[in-house]
């Protein structure tokens, strides 16, 4: 019998819709019963994709045992994580603040109130590594609510009361940003990497997409340690393992410290992230396969990903036929079935060791022993040559993969992760002249403008219906530059536009009066506190990206609102930036963009009918520059367009140019080859 799950839109929660486990979704009815009854509540948060909630489920939700305990003795609440990071952010500070550590599924017990008093992540059906067993974790909690029930109320309002007290308050006064914190977080990076296999900490090693990103940052400027650090992660990843060789697209995360055995799981938000930083490595080093990585993660996106309307769906399992992985293995006569040609299967064989013993429980995980350079000589072919010859292998591989049973989709649409992936496609299709990445990117944003915008406002997430969940901080940041992106990819005054109104209603709807930022809007009532999530997690920090929109819009309007806001919360923020600078990437990008001279390009040239640029107004705006920000039009510029257009015209009918620092402008120039030499010199660390 289905129970209080069966009507809702989350496919993690639909999951859970036909356990004998009592469920309700987070809402009114679930804590009325609960406070009516006097029963405490059992939260369980995670998401779709997520193998060790699979694990708890079939062990523990769907044993009619324990289903029972939990309708006698507890109010059962089921959330999905990526529809309501606040809900999460809050409880998993409560898990971590009990147990160290924190992870899902997570598992938090409640006052009828919402106050935590006990946590953990998974607990298994019988005991082992020294945890107990989800049910006598359950009798042993009931029990203690009957006969200790003073002390639970004691542990919960401490609890409450630390959750409270390290929410951040307002902006602290701060000292001026420094070159000096940027430098040390730099030195920090360096000295914490490891230079053997790659990455930061030990297994599991996640990629760090947004600490390679600042690296970039610093490798533009010249820091040639920064560069070589960044590069050398970004090689250490896409030769495999984490990285699926033959469709494209990143794995979550490496169980082990040699990126080879995966977490099987793939978010959007991972190859969002991923694709830009591969994307700028080329764009700064021309290195070919830096841009083959960018390439087919975004073509695996689009494959794999993308609704027919043009949104972006949210992840792929760990699991298919109830085993993780199994998808993604390959044994020899798979390969020799699957190519059919010796010759090809022998490249194969060769160039990823694939042996009868395997590398992974008998079966192989695709991984390079050495870069590309490296396999072409000991192999005797010339590069190009084998980097055809490996991409023809393995479109033949996916063909034969694709007849397995392939993991399942969360096919719900979140505004946040779409909004990193369509910064992506739009950087994509602007830098490697790619129509159809831009074509990708621009039906996303008229899917999130026709099906995430509702009635003026941004929601959180989509499938189907729009869910009314309204949107967060990091969705409104988000996409607030994504859209900026996009603008500067075609220029169409409407991205711009879109910018600036959802710029409004971030200020307007998450703006803490003391300073900085709420995760959450204004009128979220169901919280225990309010959260303001500073640090990174595997996603960049709402006030972070915020900071980053803020500085963005103000460099094609000087008059943006919220700019000081966003200088007072850099300058807050830079000390911890600086000494635990993996935590806080976002903002060390964004501190590194607050600290770099601002410049902007203002291009006009003849309307010529309506068409795109000239050839040589093509040329400048593909250039690639971290701090640049650009603004075209065709003469007159529509006030639609950034007021950085404004009053300004071209010189004798020809294409125009207008470089700026800081809104002081050079004389205007039609010589784009000469003005490109000019914005490529435009270095200061």
């Amino acid at each position: 019998m289905a129970n209080h799950l069966s009507s809702e839109s989350s496919p993690y929660l639909l999951q859970h819709a036909n356990n004998p486990v009592d469920w309700y979704p987070w809402g009114e009815t679930a804590l009325q019963k609960a406070r009516s009854e006097d029963k405490p509540i059992f939260l369980s948060i995670g998401y779709a994709a997520c193998h060790w909630c699979h694990v708890m489920a079939h062990e523990s939700f769907e044993d009619p045992a324990v289903a029972e305990i939990l309708r006698e003795h507890f109010v059962s609440i089921k959330v999905d994580r990526e529809e309501r990071p606040d809900l999460d952010a809050v409880y998993m500070s409560a898990v971590i603040a009990m147990t160290g550590q924190g992870g899902w599924p997570m598992s938090v017990f409640l006052t009828p109130d919402g106050r935590p008093f006990y946590g953990g992540t998974y607990f298994p059906p019988t005991p082992r590594f020294g945890m107990p067993s989800f049910r006598d974790l359950l009798l042993s909690l009931a029990q203690y609510w009957k006969e200790r029930r003073p002390e639970i109320e004691r542990v919960s309002s401490n609890l409450t009361q630390h959750l409270q007290e390290s929410n951040p308050p307002g902006l602290q006064p701060a000292a001026p940003l420094t070159a000096d914190a940027l430098e040390h977080a730099v030195q920090l990076l360096l000295s914490s990497y490891d230079q053997q296999y790659g990455g930061w900490g030990r297994a599991p090693k996640f990629p760090a997409a947004m600490t390679i990103q600042f690296l970039l940052q610093r490798a533009f400027l010249g820091d040639a340690a920064a560069r070589d650090t960044a590069l050398h992660a970004l090689k250490a990843m896409n030769r495999g393992g984490i990285f699926d060789v033959v469709a494209g697209g990143f794995h979550r995360y490496s169980t082990d410290n040699f990126w080879r055995v995966p977490h099987f799981e793939k978010m959007l938000y991972d190859n969002a992230l991923l694709a830009r930083a591969y994307l700028h490595a080329y764009l700064l080093t021309q290195d070919e396969s830096f841009r083959e990585t960018a390439v087919a993660t975004l073509e695996f996106i689009q494959a794999e990903m993308t609704h027919p309307a043009g949104g972006f769906y949210s992840s792929l399992d760990a699991d298919s036929e109830g085993e993780e992985g199994k998808y993604y293995l390959w044994t020899v006569p798979d390969i020799e079935e699957a190519l059919l040609d010796p010759q090809e299967a022998r490249l194969i064989l060769a160039v990823y060791h694939v042996t009868e013993r395997g590398n992974f429980e008998g079966r192989t995980i695709f991984q390079k022993l050495a870069q590309d350079e490296d396999l072409a000589d000991t192999l005797g072919i010339p590069l190009p040559q084998m980097r055809q010859r490996l991409a023809a292998a393995h479109q033949k591989l996916n063909a034969y993969r694709l007849r397995r049973v392939r993991p399942q989709t969360d096919d719900k649409i979140l505004a946040f992760w779409n909004a990193l992936a369509l910064q992506a496609f739009a950087e994509a299709g602007r830098y490697l002249n790619r129509p159809d990445f831009l074509r990708t990117a621009q039906n996303n944003a008229r899917f999130i403008q026709s099906h995430l915008i509702v009635n003026g406002q941004l929601m959180r997430s989509h499938r189907q219906v729009t869910v009314p969940i309204s949107a967060f901080l990091e969705d409104y940041a988000a996409s607030i530059l994504a859209f900026l992106a996009l603008y500067q990819a075609d220029f169409n005054p409407d991205w711009y536009q879109q910018a600036q109104r959802l710029a409004e209603q971030m200020l307007a709807r998450f703006a803490d009066p003391l300073g900085g930022f709420y995760d959450s809007p204004t009128g979220q009532n169901d919280l225990l506190i309010r959260p303001k999530t500073m640090t990174d997690n595997a996603v960049p920090s709402g006030s972070a990206l915020a900071a980053q929109a803020l500085l963005a819009l103000s460099a094609f309007d000087p008059r943006t609102p919220g700019l000081d806001t966003a200088q007072a919360m850099l300058a807050s923020m830079q000390a911890s930036a600086a000494a635990h600078p993996t935590s806080f990437s976002a903002w060390l990008q964004a501190l590194q963009i607050a600290q770099h001279p601002l410049t902007q390009l203002a291009v006009l040239y003849p309307p010529n009918g309506g068409e795109a640029p000239s050839p040589d107004v093509q040329s400048i705006l593909q250039t690639y520059h971290p701090y640049l920000y650009v603004a075209a039009a065709p003469f007159p510029p529509e006030s639609r367009h950034p007021p950085l257009l404004a009053e300004r015209s071209l010189v004798n009918g020809l294409p125009t140019a207008y470089l700026c620092q800081n809104y002081t402008c050079r004389l205007p120039t039609t010589d784009f080859a000469a003005l490109r030499s000019e914005v490529l010199g435009m270095k200061k660390i």
